[in-house]
């Protein structure tokens, strides 16, 4: 199914409503890292540069009290944009009202508006997150046609995409969304063999979906991470203290005699006897971890079997890092994938989430295909679901 692009919409005098995901992380009023907001520019510049009149919508983070209102607002977001964009980004503190509507009518080619925090609506009812539809209609009111670019949030249902685009005539994908659609919907329907995806982070939980998809569709699916220790445990192996989800194990059991042999563990692990950057390490193979000691990492013998998979690969998906890559004792597994995958002549995704932030702190962004935008929207689009978001953009 083909969807209609940003491209395909006559854009010249007409107010273009957009969704994008600026929900980037702050600290103390600062933003740590704009990945997300750099990733939205080719959409929100094409609009500029087709006269278009641009409003943009996006939430930061949960609002559940009045007092988040106050370090949850868009202007600081709205600034930065303004600098990427050597122009005014016109900022309103509203997602209502007179004010707003009058600088919408107010704006002239080329000019970009920023909406406040779309998440302001839920401290009454939850008006954005469960897609009140007199919202949707309200905001759809504000414009002529409308792009959703704002693939972190397209597998929800919220006003701001879905209430949005149900009362226009015109919706339309921007071009990050469209990179989405035509690279982890692209890997996981048509890859290109073999296709191999490499799972890791936490929980098993998290990714039960994932890996019953992938199974289906992969060649190989390298596990690690903290969820490499349920598939250990579910075997009879001793973990340690290591983390493992005790209502899942059955589970791993399971989805490994499902896998007939698709399955590949780690051989061997850095473990310690604390979670600590500082605290002593020592290699043990798969079968030696001791009672006090818990996992953190893969070890070398790792490494070297996930190249030699990854070697032939001509599609790899990576969602999640292989160990603690936020202690730089314990990065080294997440630093050799990041490596083997910059080295490989094949398509490379990153599922977004902790794997995305691995791969840009550690200095990989530019050396992958792809790094998706959207954790939660990444993993359910792996999982094979719908996503609402992408669902509503009109087919051409």
């Amino acid at each position: 199914m083909a969807k209609k692009i940003i491209r395909d919409l006559k854009v010249e005098n007409k107010t273009v409503l957009m969704r994008v995901d600026f929900n980037v992380p702050m600290k103390d009023g600062k933003i740590t890292d704009d990945n997300r907001i750099v990733q939205a520019l080719p959409s929100i510049q094409d609009v500029m540069n087709r006269g278009g009149k641009l409003v943009l919508f996006s939430h930061l983070g949960r609002i559940k009290t009045e007092e988040d209102k106050l370090s949850k607002s868009l202007a600081p977001i709205a600034k930065k944009l303004g600098e990427y964009l050597k122009q005014e980004v016109i900022f309103v503190p509203q997602t209502r009202g007179k004010e707003l509507e009058e600088a919408i009518k107010g704006l002239s080619k080329g000019e970009v508006l920023m909406v406040e925090n779309t998440r302001f609506e839920d401290l009454d009812g939850k008006k954005e997150s469960k897609n009140d539809p007199d919202l949707g209609k309200y905001w759809a009111s504000l414009g002529d046609v409308f792009v959703n670019d704002a693939f972190g949030t397209a597998h929800r249902s919220h006003a701001s995409n879905v209430g949005i685009a149900s009362h226009m005539d015109e919706v339309a994908a921007g071009y990050l969304l469209e990179k989405e659609i035509k690279f982890i919907g692209g890997a996981v329907d048509e890859p290109d063999r073999p296709f191999v995806a490499i799972l890791g982070g936490a929980k098993v939980g998290d990714k039960i979906g994932v890996i019953e998809n992938l199974l289906k569709k992969a060649d190989k699916i390298l596990i690690g991470g903290g969820m490499s220790y349920n598939f250990l445990k579910a075997q009879g192996y001793e973990i340690g203290t290591s983390i493992y989800e005790e209502d899942k194990l059955a589970l791993a059991k399971e989805l490994l005699e499902k896998a007939n042999g698709k399955i590949v563990l780690p051989l061997d692990f850095k473990v310690a006897k604390e979670f600590s950057n500082d605290a002593e390490a020592r290699i043990s193979a798969y079968n030696d971890i001791k009672p006090d000691e818990m996992g953190l990492d893969v070890g070398e013998q790792t490494l070297k079997l996930y190249g030699e998979i990854l070697n032939d690969a001509k599609t790899v998906v990576w969602n999640g890092p292989v160990g603690v890559f936020e202690f730089s004792n314990f990065a080294k597994g997440t630093i050799g994938v990041c490596e083997m995958l910059s080295r490989l002549d094949a398509v490379t995704i990153i599922g977004g989430g902790d794997s995305a932030a691995a791969a840009i702190s550690l200095g990989y962004a530019d050396d992958f295909t792809h790094i998706s935008t959207g954790g939660g929207a990444s993993l359910e689009y792996l999982e094979g679901k719908a996503l609402p978001g992408v669902e509503i953009i009109d087919e051409i």
